[in-house]
């Protein structure tokens, strides 16, 4: 089988739990960093599927990081050829984007681990269909948007509405960071403590965040897994034709 592509769109992503899940679910892997502006995506006929992760910028600072353009066209492409698209935080930016839907900022900033639901409609979903009812989930964003025209909403939150949602029946966006796992939480709040005033940016101290992780990185990291190893079986579905 022809592999998955994990597009990288920031220097502080290392993929989290996506590489080793979707290798034991049997998929070989090509990756793209696409923090090197010379980096080329491979052709859509040489990948099976593609899953684009987090970064720190807007969708639309295409000026000055022209990278994120060809990403978003990529995007659009792999939706209209029915190639399986997995969209995480950033990603899931780019995927309502290039579907012709604005990202703004949000009303609030989210970060930590944060209360989301599930809708009716992720009782059937090939990804989501195993969560629980409500689930406490990894965030670390200020950027949202509306639904996109057409798109199934899966999964909601009090504060930030859109959670996760499907385009047709092979395409994801999800706002939080499914993929982190415990030690590139533990990177990212190291990076982010030395950097910036946490709770005056944030609203949650480096502290409280680590806190919150002990209770719930674990079902995270399971939860995360899972997902991968769900959207590896929607790529050889898909495959199969």
């Amino acid at each position: 089988m022809t592999p998955i592509l994990l597009v990288r769109n920031d220097g502080f992503e290392t993929f989290g739990v996506a590489p080793g899940a979707l290798a034991r679910a049997g998929m070989d892997l090509v990756t793209a960093n696409m923090t090197d502006p010379t980096v080329e995506l491979p052709p859509l006929d040489d990948v099976a599927g593609v899953i684009t992760f987090g970064g720190t910028v807007n969708v639309d600072q295409v000026d000055e990081y022209p990278q994120l353009g060809v990403v978003r066209q990529y995007t659009r492409e792999a939706v209209d050829r029915g190639v399986p698209y997995l969209g995480i935080c950033l990603g899931s930016q780019i995927l309502a984007r290039a579907l012709g839907t604005e990202v703004v900022k949000g009303p609030v900033k989210e970060v930590g681990f944060e209360p989301v639901r599930l809708t009716p409609d992720a009782k059937e979903d090939a990804l989501l269909s195993f969560l629980e009812p409500e689930e406490r989930v990894m965030q670390w964003h200020e950027d949202t948007h509306d639904l996109p025209g057409g798109a199934t909403l899966l999964i909601t939150g009090d504060r930030i509405p859109i959670q996760a949602y499907r385009v047709g029946e092979t395409a994801w966006g999800v706002q939080f960071h499914l993929e982190v796992e415990a030690w590139e939480l533990t990177w990212w709040l190291q990076v982010a403590d030395a950097a910036i005033d946490l709770p005056r940016t944030w609203g949650k101290s480096a502290d409280e965040i680590r806190a919150e992780a002990e209770r719930h990185i674990e079902r995270h990291e399971e939860r995360g897994r899972e997902i991968f190893t769900r959207f590896a079986n929607v790529v050889r579905t898909s495959a199969r034709g």
